[in-house]
């Protein structure tokens, strides 16, 4: 037997040589799972953020009062009441709503 081929296996190839392979490996698996993962929670984050549009989640679909956004500008509530009605005429019209709902919306704004 020469120099250097005893029990360490020729050297410096040894023990930590083929024992840190398979560490490393399992490390940078750990790291690309990792990466992935906050890629798609980055994702669903920013799809929530934005509104979930497409996501199935419509306040105001199916029923007799849908979700009005406020009426920005108005100074008063009469001019606030007028828009209400101005929108529900003009659904009303396109046919967004039945007469049935626009007589309920009506109503409500009565009170």
């Amino acid at each position: 037997m020469g120099y250097g081929s005893g029990y360490g296996g020729g050297g410096y190839g040894g023990m930590m040589g083929s024992g840190g392979g398979w560490f490393v490996g399992l490390l940078g698996l750990l790291f690309v799972a990792l990466f992935i993962v906050g890629i798609v929670v980055l994702i669903i984050w920013a799809v929530r953020a934005s509104g979930g549009h497409g996501s199935g989640h419509n306040p105001g679909h199916g029923s007799a009062m849908p979700h009005v956004p406020p009426v920005y500008g108005a100074t008063t509530s009469a001019a606030a009441h007028d828009e209400a009605v101005a929108i529900a005429k003009r659904r009303l019209a396109s046919g967004e709503i039945t007469p049935e709902q626009y007589a309920e919306i009506m109503k409500h704004l009565a009170n």
